[in-house]
């Protein structure tokens, strides 16, 4: 019998679980949470997903308040070309928040961050490059590049001071994907430190088309593993989505060959996820039935959510100058559509949503495939409720729960 807790996960001299707690948003990876893994050695991402508006919340910070105000004239506007970031205020917002979360740390863990190219900001190369070097003058463990390619991401960051001290991976969903990003950062002599694999199970955005049922993050662990094994490149892979227990953990470390695994939906509903507690019954009740991959995001990705989601019936106006995330060129396809449907007044269907503020207000219920599976290994109270563990309690039954061999 083995179980997670018998391999080790080696970065920088150091050697950790091998086991990786997803970076989850809008600030539903909270400090809190994020931090209670940290203290118990283990390694945890935070979310930059909006960012400016999560230290608001966490700092009582006014990010968003003062951006709303500079930009209010444009409101009646449908182009939005000129509702861009402060990137002064942009660095100010993630410095802000990664600093507080760094100073509270323990130094037994890793703090990362999940930083999304997919989050354009109406200027994405200038955005991202902010959002990538303040969290590393903020003194971020490290950074996971996800929700796109990333080609520009190492460049963006190479005349930084920690470039080569922090430690910087990628997440990917093929082969094709890793080798486009190493092809195009071979010139600045500066590998990832890991590589997660992100199969087809996972929550939230999908890397894959709608024939995602196609794949298998199995298979694909072993392509990279081979991949990266066969040019003699020591880089760890991280296997992510859909894996549930300590059990299948340990089964793909042992037999399918990861270095390690990540883990996002049972954290959903421990007691330190920022995720509402009203909100956590509903996941734990989910059944497979409830749980569906359509194409609301405006990103353009597939998204795994659960059909009740309230951010599926909800015909929002785009709040372009509170939030504007996903704005790209003056516009995203959330506003391109409500603009039909309200000032030309056609019939079109609402096929999209304000991800933005939906995200920010938790009325997007993404999920894993193993949703479903959550009411297994979690307790009623006399009152009804589902009693949500803590994350010390789903650590631990990752790194202890035995696999059979």
């Amino acid at each position: 019998m083995t179980c997670l807790n018998d391999f080790s996960l080696s970065f920088k001299g150091r050697d950790f679980l091998p086991l990786m707690v997803g970076g989850m948003g809008t600030n539903i990876s909270t400090a809190e949470l994020v931090l209670a893994i940290e203290k118990l050695g283990g390694i945890a991402h935070l979310s930059d997903a909006m960012l400016p508006d999560v230290a608001d919340k966490a700092l009582g910070t006014h990010f968003t308040k003062e951006r709303t105000e500079r930009l209010k004239s444009f409101i009646p506007q449908w182009d939005k070309s000129n509702n861009y970031f402060d990137l002064d205020r942009l660095a100010d917002a993630t410095k802000s928040y990664i600093c507080d979360v760094m100073d509270r740390a323990k130094g037994k863990g890793l703090v990362l961050v999940n930083c999304m190219e997919k989050l354009t900001m109406n200027d994405s190369l200038s955005t991202l490059k902010v959002r990538l070097n303040s969290a590393l003058d903020a003194g971020i463990d490290g950074i996971t590049l996800s929700a796109g390619l990333h080609l520009s991401s190492f460049k963006l960051m190479q005349e930084n001071k920690r470039f080569n001290d922090a430690l910087l991976g990628i997440v990917v969903s093929s082969t094709r994907a890793l080798n486009l990003f190493l092809k195009k950062t071979a010139s600045l002599g500066r590998l990832p430190d890991y590589v997660i694999v992100e199969g087809p199970l996972a929550g939230g955005h999908l890397g894959f088309g709608d024939d995602w049922k196609n794949f298998s993050l199995e298979k694909i662990v072993r392509e990279v593993k081979e991949f990266v094994s066969k040019d003699g490149l020591q880089i760890p892979v991280i296997a992510a989505g859909g894996i549930y227990s300590g059990k299948e953990a340990t089964r793909f470390v042992k037999e399918v060959g990861a270095d390690g695994i990540q883990a996002a939906t049972r954290f959903t509903i421990v007691k330190e996820s920022g995720l509402p507690d009203e909100v956590k019954q509903v996941y734990i009740n989910a059944e497979d039935k409830d749980v569906e991959v359509n194409h609301f995001s405006p990103t353009g990705y597939p998204m795994r959510m659960l059909k009740s989601s309230p951010a599926l019936s909800s015909d929002i106006r785009p709040n372009c100058e509170s939030y504007g995330y996903l704005l790209n060129h003056g516009t995203c396809s959330y506003l391109k559509e409500w603009q039909e449907r309200h000032q030309e007044s056609t019939e079109a269907l609402q096929t999209k949503c304000c991800l933005c503020t939906q995200m920010r207000n938790y009325k997007v219920w993404t999920c894993g495939t193993t949703v479903s599976k959550l009411k297994e290994t979690t307790k009623k109270g006399v009152d009804g409720k589902w009693i949500l563990p803590t994350a010390e309690e789903v650590w631990n039954d990752y790194k202890y729960e035995s696999f059979p061999g």
